[in-house]
């Protein structure tokens, strides 16, 4: 795997842009009622989907780390990975989602989201799951076709 960026990094990194974007474009915030409920509830639907693929990776005993999907001793596909076959990356971007609510930089925010999505993508999730078919082989091939990339 050729990754050099672990994605806690790209998601700091697009916290702090959608932040830049924010107070370089004032007069871009959208500020509504409810905004920062609106944030919250975001937040919690990202630590239950993010805190939910943790758990059953730990349960399982296998390795959260991201940079060494080839270390994977199970394969997990139950519990939110049922959903998506990326949980944890699904939780960083609603983070990221509700930070831009939460900063009212809504433009910049899908912006940074869609740039996000397409690096985890490309740079994370397709050597993940090379590796992961290349050590579960035919149960991981038929997980991808029953669950979904990201939703």
């Amino acid at each position: 795997m050729h990754l050099r960026i672990p994605p806690p990094v790209i998601g700091l990194a697009g916290g702090a842009a959608i932040w830049f974007a924010a107070k370089a474009a004032p007069a871009l915030i959208v500020s509504f009622p409810g905004r920062v409920i609106v944030a919250g509830v975001l937040v919690a639907i990202a630590v239950l989907i993010e805190g939910g693929g943790v758990w059953r990776f730990i349960r399982h005993k296998t390795t959260v780390n991201p940079l060494k999907p080839d270390r994977a001793s199970s394969l997990v596909v139950t519990g939110v990975y049922r959903f998506s076959r990326n949980p944890m990356y699904l939780g960083l971007v609603c983070l990221l989602a509700a930070w831009g609510v939460y900063l009212g930089a809504l433009i910049a925010t899908l912006i940074v989201v869609a740039a996000v999505v397409w690096y985890l993508t490309e740079f994370q999730i397709k050597p993940e799951e090379a590796a992961l078919e290349k050590r579960f082989g035919d149960p991981y091939h038929a997980y991808k076709q029953k669950v979904r990339r990201w939703l």
